[in-house]
């Protein structure tokens, strides 16, 4: 897993390239075997329009959202994609402009309008962007792509044609929600979002959305927010991109990357920022996790406090004899990794792409464990009673909780990222397994498997090929943890004749099972799912 690959030849840069979408389907040209027992379908998300006409998008999370879909039928794989049709897109399509501020580019005024015009549009507010290019989940029997704003935007999984908007902030108390709910075996979708409080202060809402009722009615319908966590500072929330969820509890970790509300609300219409101009750091706070009991939604009034990181994707957390184990892919230190992220950063020439990654923030998988009830008479001692973690939990004078990590995977610059288990099973529960993205100086190169218990990875790897976050799908009369298959999107724009293939690994040992070749490049991905037929 740490062997450093070098990619001179930068063929990483197609990843951030524009694509045309497709008026149908294309066949596939499949190599190896892909298992009759795979049927459904690979629906993922990314940006796949990084400019409109002459003016670049330059973070990213700006290019506009492009949906993607492998289908399997029978051993037979096919290819499609076409463009969510959010706000977004159709006003640039129509003005053939940047309308709306993405995440780091900013929407100039129409320079057609007069200065008077210009000047009253902007005391309008703040236009969100409803651009879903993160990631696609189930709400019911629907299938919505999302962002992190306020907007999900609800999508015909068959035909990937766009058919809503939905504002959530209709029906639930938040500014915006992440683009990692989780979803339970039931279909109860629980997410986090941010909201002002009392007194406009800030807190964090969890909603939870119950699965489709007898009456059919849309679930959206009938959000609650079921558990309020205060903020570290109430002016100032904390990014937050993802959760923990088992039977019995709600984890959230608060980090020292903060929007500063304020600039958000001012600077915006008054001197051209967009999301990026509007995050600073915390650099004293370190980092709060938090815990609420899931049904009676109830905060523990226990701080547990830990030095700063990054954070954007739990990898999963469950409970074990009074414990909380908590595994993350974290990124040391309060500086913001999506500084960063910038398109021209992730273009660059290799050594360029190296230098700036030596900068940023170190990668580090690792295991924290919480303990759920605390004797003050231990003051000064380490709560962790488990046999099988080196991962401290020390009580202060203060009644804080200090927390010290076991290191579950770290290479030097090399990230184990957008982490995936078998949801379905073990989600929330005691698992072995987890499969990752090995990001090569923040270029995806490699495709990992971790054992969280003893930390033996299995690595998939050919030069000059960029794979996408691996989804795990169960073998359906599965008795192991790892019995299924591992997909992928690689582009390998270098090697052979065609430029990009859906890859199926045996997820046991990461070999190659198949792979599905297309004569389409095919743009970076974030996240996604595999919907069975």
């Amino acid at each position: 897993m740490y062997s450093q690959v070098e990619h001179p030849a930068g063929g990483y840069k197609k990843l951030f390239e524009t694509v045309e979408e497709l008026s149908s389907p294309v066949t596939a040209h499949v190599t190896g075997r892909v298992p009759t027992w795979l049927q459904g379908s690979l629906l993922r998300c990314g940006p796949g329009l990084f400019e409109v006409g002459a003016e670049p998008f330059y973070h990213l999370f700006d290019g506009q959202a492009l949906l993607h879909k492998f289908d399997f039928k029978e051993g037979h794989v096919t290819y499609h994609r076409r463009f969510v049709r959010s706000d977004a897109y159709v006003r640039a399509m129509t003005e053939k402009r940047i309308v709306i501020t993405e995440f780091g580019t900013y929407a100039y005024p129409d320079p057609c309008k007069n200065i008077f015009s210009r000047f009253f549009s902007y005391f309008k507010g703040v236009e969100v962007t409803d651009n879903a290019l993160v990631n696609v989940y189930p709400i019911g029997e629907d299938y919505y792509a999302c962002t992190e704003t306020n907007f999900i935007t609800r999508i015909n999984p068959e035909t990937l044609e766009t058919i809503k908007q939905v504002d959530l902030c209709k029906y639930v108390s938040v500014n915006g929600a992440t683009a990692h709910p989780h979803i339970e075996n039931d279909g109860t979708v629980y997410n986090i979002g941010n909201c002002f409080g009392k007194n406009f202060s800030f807190a964090y809402n969890i909603i939870r959305i119950p699965p489709l009722q007898a009456d059919k009615e849309d679930p959206i319908n009938k959000s609650e927010v079921v558990v309020q966590f205060p903020c570290s500072d109430r002016f100032k929330p904390s990014y937050v991109h993802s959760f923990g969820l088992t039977a019995n509890y709600i984890v959230f970790v608060e980090t020292p990357v903060k929007i500063n509300l304020f600039k958000f609300l001012s600077s915006w219409s008054l001197w051209g920022a967009n999301y990026m101009d509007c995050f600073e750091s915390n650099e004293t706070m370190g980092v709060w996790l938090h815990v609420a009991e899931k049904k009676k939604g109830r905060l523990l009034n226990i701080k547990y406090r830990t030095s700063a990181f990054n954070l954007f994707h739990h990898i999963n957390t469950y409970e074990d004899n009074g414990f909380l184990i908590v595994d993350l892919c974290t990124w040391k230190g309060f500086e913001f990794v999506y500084n960063y992220l910038y398109l021209a950063n992730l273009r660059a020439n290799w050594d360029e792409v190296k230098r700036q990654a030596e900068k940023a923030p170190q990668p580090e998988a690792r295991r924290y464990v919480l303990p759920l009830t605390i004797d003050k008479a231990n003051t000064g001692k380490n709560l962790v009673t488990l046999p099988y973690t080196t991962a401290t939990a020390t009580l202060r004078s203060d009644e804080t909780i200090w927390l010290e990590p076991e290191v579950i995977f770290s290479g030097p610059r090399h990230a184990f990222e957008f982490p995936q288990i078998n949801y379905k099973k073990y989600c929330g529960k005691p698992y072995t397994y987890t499969y990752g993205l090995g990001l090569n100086h923040f270029v995806p190169d490699k495709l990992c498997k971790l054992n969280v218990k003893t930390k033996e990875t299995w690595v998939w790897q050919e030069p000059d090929s960029y794979p996408s976050e691996p989804i795990f799908v169960s073998h359906p009369d599965a008795l192991e943890e790892d019995d299924g298959v591992v997909l992928s999107i690689v582009i390998s724009p270098g090697t052979g004749p065609k430029p990009a293939y859906l890859l199926v690994l045996s997820a046991k040992d990461m070999s190659e099972v198949a792979r599905a070749e297309v004569e389409v490049n095919i743009p970076v991905t974030f996240h996604g799912l595999f919907k069975r037929a």
